[in-house]
């Protein structure tokens, strides 16, 4: 898998690139192929010459953006390659913006190296990462999500009630994509997407997307690749 780690300070790409690559190999995870940018304007760059990159870690704060800011052009450029954000800044309000911006997960830079570690195999093994979030936004203010199905390990159509087309949705609604995409990837109509998103989130007892993400997260549910896209902790 092509990796893109986009941040303005070097030493904290090369840092986090050596720790990507060394745990990839210790613990025996597919091979990676990491890239680096230190701007939007560089990722667009490498974006062109690798079209087919699988992953991006990418830094709110850059020297051509800032803040969330930096998420909605990423999301603009790539619209469709997964996006984990990479930020000192992990107050709940953010991270929430994050992942109902589209991002597949947050990483706080404050992590400890041991943290860091678990982080970056949940989301290289196709996983879910939050910092501990004890409640998920909603409209209306926050709810707090109950314990559920699931736990670390694949979990399968059976575990999670849902029908293998329905856990294709879910795949996609972690990675960000909007309906008319999820539509157009496994060749449903909108209707029949809406109707396997409700019973998505009647099965994870969330009522948003947001919620959704941040109760495969907490829940540490992982799933076995999709088909026909192979392609949460």
């Amino acid at each position: 898998m092509k990796l893109l780690l986009v941040d303005d300070h070097a030493l904290f790409r090369e840092g986090l690139r050596l720790l990507i690559l060394q745990h990839a190999q210790t613990a025996a995870l597919p091979a990676l192929e990491v890239h680096e940018a230190g701007s939007l304007r560089e990722a667009a760059d490498v974006m062109r010459r690798h079209p087919d990159l699988g992953l991006v870690l990418l830094d709110l704060t850059l020297t051509d953006h800032h803040g969330l800011d930096t998420l909605t052009a990423w999301r603009r450029l790539a619209p469709l390659v997964p996006v984990v954000v990479l930020s000192a800044d992990e107050r709940v309000d953010v991270v929430m913006s994050a992942i109902d911006a589209g991002a597949l997960g947050f990483i706080p830079k404050t992590a400890r190296a041991v943290e860091m570690q678990r982080a970056l195999e949940c989301v290289l093994t196709g996983g879910v990462y939050l910092p501990d979030l004890p409640h998920a936004a909603n409209d209306s203010g926050f709810v707090t999500l109950d314990d559920g199905v699931g736990g670390v390990g694949d979990v399968g159509a059976a575990d999670l009630g849902l029908s293998a087309r329905q856990l294709d949705v879910l795949r996609l609604l972690l990675e960000g994509k909007p309906n008319k995409e999820i539509c157009r990837r496994l060749a449903l109509s909108e209707s029949t997407v809406k109707t396997h998103l409700a019973a998505i989130f009647r099965k994870l007892r969330v009522n948003t997307r947001t919620q959704a993400v941040v109760a495969v997260a907490q829940r540490g549910i992982r799933l076995a690749p999709a088909s026909p896209h192979p392609h949460v902790c």
